[in-house]
């Protein structure tokens, strides 16, 4: 992958990768603010902000105009909000890269917050909220992040609550954005069918003038801010809903590439180990898998895992001791190649599409200031040992760090507690 970078005089970062391959092009705009910049009483604010972008600006009051746009001409558009981040992307064929720009622009600097859309994205919000507590192996997700952050923004939903959503006005709303969708909070991605520039000659068109702000800190957290505890929600599910987190580390941590094989180990696919054991080999789940969530200043494991309630304290018990297993023995040389390939595999494979080379270089440099290439991703992967594998379990897997949370039939989460200390 090659990428070219610039930084316009008002702050905006540009990365670029051309692909002549193909024929599409994908823009990212990514904003540096998310959830964990809020306050408790505007949380959800981001996620809010985010879909008001879509809901009619002055050319195009309309919100079925700004859809139409894009798909008019076959592309696709959608957004996303993080913690740390908010970001908006169009897709389209590559004649069409300046209607992408275009409609961005509209969106991000021209948008009406008109009051009669405004409430009814508030209502669809408040229903979306409701959709994921009635979706238990949704919902577990968010108890758990309360239960190892409790207190902290990291442990709050990034879509905020009923109450936080139904008290959030237009004001507050305009407020946020004019203070953070600034032009040293945005980077701009694009790759595909195109010139850096071509894309630095629209970035300059439609973002030129966008004045820079003042540097807004999201709310520092460390290892020593997880307050780990046990969250119990009551339901008549048919199934036992659980989710095991611990704290981890930062993206900013050399280390990330030993944590990403670690975690690749314990459960990328159905050949990791969780998958094997206890779904292949014990039969406790149809579904059992484990991600990492890293930030700048800290991160988190999470394991879930769905399974018949009477067998909630064995599944439980099993994740347990693939833990522990990772902490007493080195991986095996083979099955440390295997997954190396894997990994590498899914890099490759997943960066040949456009979208997804513009979210590899757009996102690092967001994070980062700077980007590694894939072959330098793959060659830190191919360095990591068995042996800094087993150190950062060692540090990481201390059973006094471990959260969890249960969605069930259960009267009493201690014996579940008991399972996994």
């Amino acid at each position: 992958m090659d990428y070219q970078k610039t930084c316009l005089p008002n702050g905006i970062r540009i990365v670029t990768s051309r692909m002549p391959h193909v024929r599409s092009a994908t823009v990212i705009v990514y904003v540096g603010v998310g959830s964990r910049y809020e306050s408790d009483r505007l949380a959800g604010i981001s996620h809010f902000l985010e879909h008001m972008l879509f809901k009619g600006t002055e050319r195009r009051p309309d919100p079925v105009l700004i859809s139409q746009a894009i798909e008019g001409v076959g592309g696709m558009m959608n957004a996303s909000t993080g913690r740390e981040h908010t970001d908006y992307w169009v897709k389209v064929p590559s004649r069409h890269l300046e209607l992408a720009f275009d409609v961005l622009a509209d969106m991000l600097r021209h948008s009406l917050f008109d009051l009669g859309e405004l409430e009814k994205e508030r209502h669809v919000i408040v229903e979306e909220i409701h959709g994921i507590r009635d979706t238990p192996d949704d919902y577990v997700h968010d108890l758990v992040d309360r239960a190892l952050w409790n207190g902290h923004p990291l442990g709050r939903p990034i879509i905020g609550s009923e109450e936080t959503v139904e008290a959030i006005t237009r004001d507050e709303l305009i407020a946020y954005l004019e203070q953070h969708y600034r032009a040293d909070r945005l980077v701009v991605a694009a790759a595909g069918d195109l010139t850096h520039e071509q894309v630095i000659e629209l970035v300059q068109r439609y973002f030129g003038d966008l004045e820079p702000g003042t540097p807004a800190d999201p709310l520092s957290a460390r290892l020593s801010d997880a307050r780990p505890t046990f969250e119990l929600l009551e339901r008549p599910t048919e199934q036992a809903h659980l989710c095991l987190a611990l704290p981890a580390l930062p993206y900013r941590d050399e280390r990330r590439f030993v944590q990403g094989m670690l975690d690749s180990v314990l459960s990328s696919g159905m050949s990791s180990r969780l998958f094997k054991e206890i779904r292949e080999r014990q039969g406790l789940a149809y579904e059992v898998y484990g991600y990492l969530r890293e930030y700048a200043d800290v991160g988190q494991a999470v394991i879930y895992t769905g399974t018949d309630v009477e067998r909630a304290e064995r599944a439980l018990r099993a994740v347990r001791g693939e833990l522990e297993k990772l902490v007493r023995e080195p991986v095996p040389d083979d099955e440390l190649e295997r997954t190396k390939e894997l990994r590498v595999g899914r890099i490759v494979m997943g960066l040949e599409d456009s979208r997804a080379v513009a979210s590899w270089i757009g996102g690092q440099e967001l994070v980062f200031g700077e980007v590694l290439t894939p072959e330098e991703v793959i060659a830190r992967i191919r360095a990591v040992t068995s042996e800094e594998i087993q150190a950062l379990a060692q540090e990481l897997f201390q059973p006094e760090r471990f959260a969890l949370a249960v969605i069930g039939p259960f009267a009493d989460v201690e014996p579940l507690v008991c399972a996994v200390r």
